[in-house]
């Protein structure tokens, strides 16, 4: 008998791979978004028919009661969050309330109406923040220092809160970055490679950045923060494969997922205009509207503990994974 995984956030691009990794798997797939009059979701629309559609949002607790009262699922994964880090700031209470409370509404849901099943949780390497070390295992002290990292911090620990509490199966994914050609628009690398793009390609209507401008402006500029951050990239579709991997263990325990290797934002901005035949330096700017209150320091993810008890390790290189991307962008924007 198949087993049923319910992926709260689906149409993500972590929910969009999950949901297609499960299917692959045999599972009976329930996906749930939040209820909008545009239903265009670019991540789910080959898995429209293949899996369960329902409408839930993590402000509303009667909504996801209701679809896991419905499903009895035996897996549940909250890939669901606040996750521009723009709106972090600019929207403190929202973040809050979707990416540290959204969590305990699914696993007091799960508690109660599907008590048996396996919840995972997707964490985020933020919680560490500005900790100094040159590389985080899941031992490593949280020190999140901006509104998402915080919120995921709370959501962490009352995962294990529920845990130790209830007795639930339930753990955390402590992830560090993972892009793809799913990424939202909003995340660095993809800003960058749909940039590259759209500007190889001359697009005249290229789709608005987080504070509301063109993406590339009139002038043919991609406008960037702090070139010179620092971070863990690893490809998404190998990280869900991490977390269906949590599930399937005897123990419930969080787990470190990243590459152990870092990269700053102009080797992005190089690797993808290069792959377009232009020189990001003619076509990069820093603009201090995107530069982010406070900013994170370098810090790579250890994956040891996965590696040895999940046989989990990454593969895909960081520039591959950067050509991959340019090559879905200059695809998508003709």
């Amino acid at each position: 008998m198949s087993k049923t995984a319910v992926i709260i956030g689906a149409s993500s691009q972590d929910g969009s791979y999950l949901a297609d990794l499960l299917l692959e798997k045999g599972y009976k797939v329930v996906g749930t978004i939040r209820r909008s009059t545009n239903f265009t979701k670019e991540n789910i629309e080959h898995l429209l028919g293949k899996i369960t559609i329902e409408f839930a949002d993590l402000l509303d607790q009667t909504s996801i009661e209701t679809v896991i009262k419905k499903h009895k699922p035996d897996e549940v994964y909250n890939i669901a969050a606040q996750s521009v880090p723009h709106d972090a700031w600019t929207h403190p209470f929202y973040t809050g309330e979707i990416t540290a409370l959204g969590p305990v509404r699914v696993m007091e849901a799960v508690r109660s109406f599907a008590p048996e099943a396996k919840v995972y949780q997707a964490t985020s390497r933020e919680i560490f923040g500005n900790i100094e070390a040159e590389s985080a295992n899941e031992e490593t002290p949280f020190d999140a220092n901006n509104p998402y990292g915080i919120a995921k911090a709370y959501a962490h620990m009352m995962t294990r809160c529920y845990r130790e509490s209830y007795g639930m199966f339930a753990c955390g994914g402590i992830l560090f970055n993972h892009e793809s050609p799913r990424r939202g628009l909003h995340f660095v690398t993809r800003k960058i490679t749909a940039g590259a793009a759209i500007i190889k390609n001359g697009v005249k209507n290229p789709p608005l950045n987080e504070v509301g401008e063109p993406l590339v402006n009139k002038e043919g500029k991609l406008h960037m923060g702090l070139l010179d951050a620092k971070r863990d990239w690893g490809f998404a579709k190998e990280y869900v494969e991490a977390m269906w991997l949590m599930l399937q263990q005897d123990n419930a325990k969080d787990y470190v997922i990243g590459t152990n290797t870092t990269h700053d934002v102009k080797e992005v901005c190089k690797i993808a205009f290069e792959a377009v035949g232009l020189n990001w330096e003619d076509h990069v700017v820093t603009n201090d509207k995107l530069m982010r209150p406070t900013e994170i320091k370098e810090l790579k993810g250890d994956y040891s503990a996965a590696k040895r008890d999940l046989g989990w390790e990454p593969k895909i290189s960081f520039e591959d994974l950067i050509k991959i991307m340019v090559e879905a962008d200059l695809e998508r924007f003709k």
